[in-house]
């Protein structure tokens, strides 16, 4: 987990993470200022150090001079052994109003410089009086062409989308996409992912738009990749801030979506990918925040799998196993106490079969262990009998019952987290705080017993059911508590039962890379 806000004044924003000899480099924009492209590395994916800056913006006049937004960093195919970071540039001259896009280039990942750029040739009248030059002219930055995409201030929304360039190889197919707008249509429905083929180096020629699935005002930080035999494009929503994506079985379209596209639910957000030794991962920045400037953070990536019928799958990252410091089974965390005393609910142990069996007739009542926990994961195996209700607790106060809730709806297959306690100082009908957190769904087909795993690491929560990543969010509420299940008018059979605690991530002292 990564989070670099040492004050409320600045955060991260978009982020591209780049897998090498073994590190896990990490680029992230800082905002709100947007004024240089930070650099962090880590060696297991949750301990994070920061280390120098990649890129800054221009100096005045150039055409990146007033703000960076998001990147992608790639290997160069046309000279082995060097990087390319495509970035997105916004220029003082035009307001900001235009987005365009350049390349920086580095040998190490560490040090970094910016391409030559065409703009005070374009934007010198003195230079221009000259005549034509035999030269090529230089290809950066990149901007948006018409017939294709909206490239003029006077269309649209009056502001140009170009931004979060992303490279693809495949054999000698190398191509540029951009979130970018085709020109006709509904203003709010023209959001696109632009395509731009490089036939030569750094030289980019517009193509109609990969994909335009008229419905969105813009498809941001677009991904492409190939995954078994189908091909994948990922991109950020910005309507309702979740990570979707679409498939198709050639490169060129089309794109087709399933029943649920959804990869990460609502609040993550600019996912981007990276293949390591294990397989493919995603990455993205996190906000609860309706302010997406303030209070970002990187959760642990995740494990991206193929189902069986093609959709993708998230799956919990493998890297938490590395962060377990002792477990409690069945045995060491018995006896499970009752949180009100619900004279229609009872718990039953039966230590031969090592399963739990909770009941409530009427009413609420939730089980809890008897320690307090901070950071941990919790794994058991659920059967609900009856058409009654049933959840989970965690950070959980025994005397007030303030903490966290994850109702589990096994009948409509839907999960949602909560922030459920006692106001401080609160009185009369401002008594409790509610704060709904996180929904996520899933496709209930009918089997008798569900696999949970919930991970709680700092502010960080993670919930996966029948092995995938339903909930992934981040909630600052509450730091520690006892942790268990509930039932409300309901019996639930709970097997396989095991509490495993964690020591949180040390960024700050973690053994020093080499760089």
């Amino acid at each position: 987990m990564y989070q670099d806000a040492v004050s409320h004044h600045k955060t991260m924003g978009d982020v591209d993470v780049i897998y090498h000899d073994g590190v896990y480099h990490l680029f992230h924009l800082v905002l709100p200022n947007h004024d240089f492209i930070a650099h962090a590395i880590s060696r297991d994916g949750i301990n994070w150090k920061r280390i120098d800056n990649a890129i800054f913006i221009g100096n005045p006049g150039k055409w990146d001079d007033h703000m960076l937004w998001t990147m992608h960093v790639t290997p160069d195919p046309w000279k082995p052994g060097r990087w390319r970071m495509f970035y997105t540039g916004l220029s003082r001259c035009d307001g900001g109003n235009i987005q365009r896009v350049g390349c920086a280039y580095s040998e190490d990942l560490i040090h970094w410089e910016k391409a030559p750029d065409r703009w005070e040739e374009c934007h010198d009248d003195k230079k221009n009086s000259g005549g034509e030059s035999s030269e090529k002219p230089c290809p950066f930055p990149i901007e948006a062409k018409a017939p294709h995409y909206e490239a003029s201030l006077d269309e649209g929304r009056h502001w140009i989308s170009f931004r979060d360039p992303f490279f693809f190889q495949e054999g000698e197919y190398r191509c540029l996409l951009v979130a970018a707008r085709v020109p006709t249509g509904p203003i709010i429905r023209r959001g696109c992912v632009a395509l731009y083929e490089e036939k030569e180096p750094c030289h980019f020629v517009e193509r109609h738009a990969l994909h335009q699935p008229g419905l969105y005002d813009d498809i941001e930080v677009p991904n492409l990749f190939k995954f078994g035999d189908r091909y994948y494009l990922v991109a950020s929503i910005r309507e309702d801030a979740k990570v979707r994506y679409w498939y198709s079985d050639n490169v060129d379209g089309p794109w087709a979506n399933f029943f649920d596209n959804v990869l990460l639910p609502q609040g993550n957000y600019a996912a981007r990918f990276c293949f390591d030794e294990k397989g493919l991962l995603v990455w993205n920045f996190f906000h609860s925040e309706t302010d997406r400037t303030v209070k970002n953070l990187m959760p642990p990536p995740k494990r991206i799998v193929t189902r069986e019928d093609g959709r993708l799958g998230a799956v919990s990252f493998e890297g938490f196993d590395k962060l377990v410091e002792s477990t409690c089974h069945f045995d060491d965390l018995l006896p499970l106490s009752p949180l009100m005393d619900n004279k229609h609910a009872e718990c039953h142990v039966d230590r031969e079969a090592q399963e739990l069996q909770l009941s409530s007739e009427a009413g609420f009542e939730g089980f809890v262990v008897s320690e307090k926990v901070r950071c941990f994961r919790l794994r058991a195996t659920l059967s609900l009998d009856g058409l009654g209700k049933c959840g989970l607790l965690f950070r959980t106060d025994a005397e007030t019952t303030s903490g966290y809730q994850i109702s589990l709806d096994l009948q409509k297959g839907i999960a949602q987290c909560r922030a459920w306690g006692r106001k401080p100082h609160g009185t009369r009908e401002n008594a409790f705080d509610f704060k709904p957190l996180q929904a996520g769904y899933w496709q209930n087909c009918g089997a008798d017993d569900l696999e949970f795993s919930l991970v709680a690491m700092q502010s960080y929560i993670e919930l996966s059911l029948g092995g995938y990543v339903l909930l992934t969010l981040s909630d600052e509420t509450y730091t520690s508590g006892r942790v268990g299940l509930y039932v409300e008018s309901s019996c639930l059979k709970v097997s396989n039962l095991k509490l495993e605690h964690f020591h949180p991530p040390r960024t700050a002292d973690w053994p020093e890379l080499e760089t």
